[in-house]
């Protein structure tokens, strides 16, 4: 059966100034949330939801984490921003600060998760450049198919979905696109002098939470040193807690040569991305050679600081580990003929359904809306489940008590 359902007249006032006034670049869920706390989130008729998309995972810590808060009121009211012009007094403590947490170097912060891959982009290059040798312009990047690393010219210029790609040309060069997960074509490419790194999602977020093979990351961490060529890890969303480690990289011990950060660097309260990496790739760059206006503004360190500080003091990765565990089991226990998988590490899972119908896992988040859970379709069948990482046990077990509900629309 198909599902079908109403917004209240309030609702869709906000929803007919949106249609009206607004881009029409998204497909949103029919919502319209007003206030957010933890794990749950309110919609403008004082209906209580369960957040299972977290902002694609940029709301880790829950919403309106209240340490995150506090400290971001307190920098509001006294300083925003400096523009790099200028020093300010918290960005060598950030600095010091984030770089210590994950073992690098040196930190070149920008604002938007895309900006920070752009960033690393340049940077391997510039690398590749200046130390590995590469004549000039003919550096490539290595990717993979599948990959989402964001929505600039650049970037979907190698994207392999037709929907972010298509209409956008002409597209930049320098690229070459290989399989996610297969080491045999790393292998081949890798053999181009020209290469000069290794871009890379650990976890395939927006594929549908696409796992590797166990050994994967390892394998191409060390095909890639032998090459010569830097690994780049997008930890944007798998980052951070997520997936049950610090970094999902940490699962196979695996140290990028270049690590790019965002979403819930925040807490999800504003835009703050990081690239990290040790300082005979990070000192490439000059003065004058790449930055951002509110990259490293003072809010943003200040935020970015107590955020990362709430991850280890309420020992996240650990709970997202327990939770995601506990989330695929009870999953598996409903025995539900319409979820074909169900995949994922920490609290970055997704389940796949099945059926005849090509809008059935829209039609599936619907009913969970009514039923009081959000989350949202990726890649036509798959739906992505990532609450806040301060979900517990109890709230795991209510959350997929509504899913199985749901699951009957699709009967």
């Amino acid at each position: 059966m198909q599902a079908t359902f109403s917004n209240s007249a309030r609702e869709q006032r906000y929803l007919s100034l949106e249609d009206k006034y607004g881009a029409h670049n998204y497909h949103p869920l029919p919502v319209v949330l007003e206030r957010g706390q933890g794990v749950h989130v309110w919609d403008v008729d004082g209906k209580r939801y369960y957040d299972f998309l977290s902002g694609y995972s940029a709301v880790n810590q829950g919403h309106c984490h209240p340490d995150i808060v506090a400290a971001m009121i307190e920098q509001a009211q006294q300083l925003t921003l400096t523009s790099r012009a200028f020093h300010s007094a918290l960005l060598g403590e950030y600095a010091q600060f984030i770089t210590a947490y994950f073992g690098y170097n040196k930190v070149l912060p920008m604002n938007t998760g895309v900006e920070a891959v752009e960033t690393a982009i340049k940077l391997a290059r510039r690398w590749g450049y200046d130390v590995k040798g590469i004549e000039a312009n003919k550096a490539i990047i290595i990717v993979c198919s599948g990959n989402f690393h964001g929505r600039t010219s650049t970037v979907i210029s190698f994207s392999s979905d037709p929907s972010a790609r298509n209409g956008f040309g002409p597209y930049m060069e320098g690229f070459i696109s290989i399989p996610f997960n297969d080491l045999n074509a790393l292998s081949e490419a890798l053999k181009s002098p020209n290469i000069a790194g290794f871009l890379v999602e650990p976890i395939q977020g927006e594929a549908g939470v696409v796992v590797p093979d166990e050994g994967y990351l390892t394998k191409a961490k060390q095909y890639c040193a032998d090459a010569n060529v830097l690994f780049i890890a997008d930890e944007i969303q798998t980052g951070l807690s997520r997936t049950g480690k610090l970094l999902a990289c940490d699962h196979e011990n695996v140290r990028p040569d270049i690590l790019i950060l965002g979403k819930a660097l925040s807490g999800g309260t504003m835009p703050v991305s990081a690239v990290l990496a040790d300082d005979p790739i990070m000192l490439t760059i000059k003065p004058g050679e790449h930055g951002s206006t509110y990259g490293g503004s003072p809010l943003a360190c200040k935020v970015a600081i107590a955020a990362l500080t709430v991850l280890k003091k309420e020992r996240m990765a650990d709970n997202a580990e327990k939770m995601g565990e506990l989330l695929r089991k009870k999953l598996e226990d409903l025995h539900s003929p319409h979820i074909k998988l169900i995949r994922g590490k920490g609290l970055l899972n997704a389940i796949v359904i099945e059926h005849k119908n090509a809008d059935a896992a829209w039609d599936l988040c619907l009913a969970m809306k009514e039923n009081g859970i959000l989350a949202k379709p990726t890649h036509g069948d798959k739906i992505r489940l990532a609450p806040p990482l301060v979900i517990d046990a109890e709230q795991i077990e209510e959350c997929v008590q509504l899913i199985g509900k749901s699951l009957s629309v699709l009967d």
